[in-house]
């Protein structure tokens, strides 16, 4: 009897175990992990598209279209063009995260139009930074509406071209 109690038991312990684990492997998401990052070639004009970040600032801001990349890790990289009424222009390449509202800066562009690693790149929430204009306007309206990222490069284009993301308004 005593054999048959500890068989039971064994057969029970071993009946939750499995099942914590299976129930473990659905509860637990995996956690994210950012990919390698490739800097693309400096923005070329010809490629360039124009977008409104609103009334709040009179620069011009761009998104060059040959930069645009949805990585594996759900981030859509770009290279912004800011461009002041004086006619300075400060490019970077950037990442917007659309699941947790975040941006992260990749590298800045230099006269010389190359890239220079940025001193501080570490990924900030959009909404705590009032001077983010653009990357809010891009990850509200164009790249990732409701959160959701956009599927592909095109997409994101045509949000551009059409100044607000393509399903929201047809």
């Amino acid at each position: 009897m005593r054999f048959f109690l500890v068989a039971i038991c064994a057969i029970f312990l071993v009946a939750c175990a499995g099942q914590e684990v299976f129930k473990d492997e659905f509860d637990n998401e995996k956690p994210w992990v950012e990919q390698q990052t490739q800097l693309p070639p400096y923005p070329s004009t010809e490629n360039l598209i124009s977008f409104d970040v609103g009334p709040n600032t009179s620069n011009e801001h761009f998104v060059d279209t040959t930069s645009i990349k949805i990585g594996e890790d759900d981030v859509i990289r770009y290279s912004l063009v800011v461009q002041s009424s004086t006619g300075a222009m400060n490019v970077s390449y950037e990442g917007i995260r659309c699941e947790t509202f975040e941006r992260k800066l990749y590298a800045l562009g230099r006269d010389d139009q190359t890239w220079s690693q940025p001193r501080i790149s570490e990924w900030r929430r959009l909404d705590f930074v009032r001077q983010l204009y653009a990357q809010r306007e891009l990850a509200k309206n164009l790249f990732c509406p409701h959160k959701q990222i956009v599927s592909n490069p095109e997409e994101a284009i045509r949000a551009l071209k059409k100044g607000m993301h393509p399903q929201i308004f047809r």
